[in-house]
């Protein structure tokens, strides 16, 4: 069962990919901030990070900048899910290896699941994606 967070300041979206992920039979942690979502990270080592860019605390792209200095940091696949359009961030990440850039309001729930499910499969040999 692959490992996934959801790095999300805005409580009823956190809660509702929690729930969506883990009734796909994904093992899920979460967090609010960048600070807190870090230190989970390294707890958890999740295959899967999905990362929302404006927080409190920590940005996304602060956290994201953080991980990749990490070793074990680099190997995770990280998915940015936020408000903000491409256009609107910071040139740096698009060096900080994301596999896939999405627009929140763009995207229902199931077809997030869809491209978590992708991704993994897709980037992951080891890892078996839940039916």
């Amino acid at each position: 069962m692959a490992k996934i967070a959801v790095i999300e300041d805005d409580q009823p979206i956190r809660e509702m990919y929690e729930l969506k992920l883990k009734k796909s039979g994904f093992d899920v942690q979460v967090a609010s901030d960048g600070e807190e979502g870090l230190r989970l990270v390294e707890q958890f080592r999740p295959e899967l990070i999905l990362l929302d860019l404006r927080m409190p605390i920590m940005d996304g792209v602060e956290m994201l900048k953080r991980l990749r200095e990490k070793d074990w940091g680099g190997k995770i696949l990280v998915i940015i899910l936020t408000n903000i359009s491409q256009e609107g961030v910071p040139m740096e990440l698009r060096l900080l290896d994301v596999k896939r850039y999405l627009v929140k309001a763009h995207y229902t729930p199931q077809q997030v699941l869809s491209i978590v499910t992708d991704t993994l499969d897709r980037y992951t040999k080891k890892i078996k994606s839940p039916k």
